[in-house]
């Protein structure tokens, strides 16, 4: 591994580890903030919450830390632009699902749940995706994978994250669908996790 790579991977390692911290920090908040709330209308629990996405996220680092489905990548040029695209991926999913989040505000749960004062919120990064906090996380796993040059976990990623949260989005859009006459509207203008160009979707 060459002398640029090294650095390179260590400024992307420790920018990594500032994100998830950030992240993290953000979640917490989220739960301080909501989880709490006693004015619930409705509520489902989902097998895809913040409990199962953390497992995921620690197999996800053993991977990593241990080097399980690492490839080899001899070029330096190749190496060095999946550690620095990866990283960009990495940092520009922590803003969106920080800002998600701060947009979000009350409305967030755990769980499934429509609260009394539940508003339906299709602004700002709303209205580039219907779910940025699951479309940012999934551009985060993908972008970790690039800058590790590991396989295995853009395998694990492809086939367990992005499944789940897709049945959790499916599992928030029955329920938002019954509670908003709006967002079969919104639902045909925003994609759901990747932008639909062209659309006029709601901002």
């Amino acid at each position: 591994m060459g002398e640029g790579v090294v650095w390179a991977r260590a400024i992307a390692s420790n920018t990594i580890g500032l994100c998830v911290v950030a992240l993290f920090a953000a979640i917490f908040m989220n739960f301080f903030e909501c989880d709490k709330r006693a004015d619930t209308k409705y509520a489902r629990k989902s097998i895809v919450a913040t409990g199962t996405m953390t497992l995921f996220f620690v197999g996800f680092y053993l991977m990593v830390r241990f080097q399980v489905g690492v490839i080899l990548i001899e070029s330096v040029v190749a190496r060095l632009a999946m550690i620095w695209i990866g990283v960009l991926m990495v940092v520009a999913g922590c803003l969106i699902n920080i800002r998600g989040r701060l947009i979000l505000r009350k409305n967030w749960s755990n769980h499934i749940k429509i609260y009394e004062d539940h508003e339906l919120v299709t602004g700002d990064v709303y209205g580039w995706v219907r779910h940025p906090l699951y479309s940012s996380l999934i551009l985060m796993f993908y972008g970790a994978a690039l800058v590790y040059s590991n396989f295995g976990g853009f395998l694990a990623t492809t086939a367990v994250f992005v499944p789940f949260m897709y049945y959790r989005a499916h599992q928030e859009e029955q329920m938002l669908g019954q509670f908003f006459e709006k967002y079969a509207e919104y639902k045909k203008n925003v994609g759901m996790f990747i932008p639909r160009f062209g659309k006029g979707g709601s901002r």
